[in-house]
């Protein structure tokens, strides 16, 4: 007897899996050439419409108002704009990055535009005279052939900056290695001491040492006590700024040093501050910065002084501060000249200083030198 199979139907064609459409990178660093001309029309737009708006509809003038309100405007109709040509998280990204760009172009404008006043005016000042001659024989009623300076008051500044330098750099370094690495008992009442001391406003720490300084120990107004005044102002800032830094060290590289026998205080001075050695070398310069600048202390508790005082510790004594302050009020075109000559000179202290600071301990932790590399190299080829 003869089987018969019934025939199988046939298996139905296997549908073919869709392909992915490939992503599309977005390059990060780099700005499409149609987003500068949206930005362009963006900004047209906005600027009209706050003509509009503010000079024509609302009763109210005045170009800040304006700039305002263009500026609004503009991010509003370019994140409009992005949204219709993209997504929300890309619009949200690209007026973000704006508000970004923008506010860093406004600063350094603003930090420009004042270096190229303060230049302008008080580069006519500085020649030799400003670096060697002083104030002592120059009066209202002198003539034109009496030479004038800044020598005394430079002097002042730098003597003033490192005397509180020198006190105040070890003693934040140490108390932020007492709250970072160390967390004693006494570290939440030292870390809340140090955060009022950075509020502290500058007349208070000039009131305190004319207070405690000239008139509990009877010593006279001096650099000195213009030192321990900056002195004051500086320790915060040096102390909070090098223990951000030292929480940035990887605490790995503890581990591993204890690991391998070390003491926590050959850790610390071996491994940790080597590590941290760039940021510390910025809350250095943050801290310098701050005394350069302050004024209300050093009119308090140095005094002011027309001649050459070489001695900080004894006799009033000049900074240059001071030797703007006081000239900058004088009626004599020369001494307002001489002022913004000193304003110029405070610049290039803190850039001189900022300079040097950061190529002796500007390189990065665990990178090589110019020197390393090159014996690296020669090794790699005498193989």
């Amino acid at each position: 007897m003869t089987t018969v199979t019934a025939p199988q139907p046939a298996a139905p064609p296997a549908e073919e899996e869709p392909v992915p459409a490939p992503e599309r990178r977005i390059a990060l660093r780099q700005i499409p050439v149609e987003e500068v001309g949206v930005a362009a029309a963006s900004l047209v737009a906005g600027a009209s419409f706050a003509w509009v708006l503010y000079g024509r509809i609302l009763p109210v003038s005045g170009w800040q108002g304006y700039l305002i309100t263009a500026y609004f405007s503009f991010l509003a109709l370019y994140g409009l704009s992005s949204y219709l040509r993209t997504d929300a998280v890309q619009a949200r990204d690209r007026v973000a990055g704006t508000v970004v760009a923008t506010g860093i172009a406004a600063l350094l404008g603003t930090v420009t535009t004042v270096l190229v006043y303060v230049i302008q005016r008080g580069w006519g000042a500085i020649d030799v005279d400003f670096f060697t001659e002083t104030q002592e024989y120059f009066g209202a009623l002198s003539g034109p052939d009496v030479a004038v300076g800044a020598a005394h008051a430079i002097v002042g500044t730098l003597e003033q900056v490192a005397l509180a330098t020198l006190m105040t750099v070890p003693l934040g370094i140490a108390t932020a290695v007492y709250l970072n690495e160390v967390r004693g008992r006494l570290a939440h009442v030292v870390r809340i001491v140090v955060e009022a001391m950075s509020a502290l406003p500058s007349i208070i720490a000039g009131l305190f040492v004319y207070a405690v300084l000239i008139i509990g120990f009877g010593q006279g107004r001096s650099g000195f006590a213009a030192a321990l005044a900056l002195g004051v102002m500086m320790l915060p800032i040096v102390t909070r700024t090098t223990e951000v830094v030292l929480r940035l060290v990887p605490g790995g590289l503890r581990e591993a040093s204890l690991a391998l026998g070390a003491s926590e205080l050959r850790t610390l001075w071996h491994v940790v501050l080597p590590t941290a050695r760039s940021g510390l070398a910025t809350a250095v310069i943050l801290g310098i910065a701050r005394a350069v600048g302050e004024t209300s202390p050093v009119l308090l508790v140095a005094g002011g002084n027309a001649r050459m005082n070489w001695n900080p510790f004894e006799g009033e004594q000049e900074s240059l501060v001071f030797f703007i302050w006081r000239n900058v009020k004088s009626p004599s075109d020369q001494l307002n000249s001489l002022a913004f000559g000193g304003a110029v000179a405070l610049v290039a202290i803190v850039l001189t200083l900022f300079v040097l600071t950061r190529l002796l301990a500007g390189r990065a932790p665990g990178e090589l030198s110019r020197r390393q590399k090159r014996r690296i190299a020669r090794a790699a080829a005498a193989k």
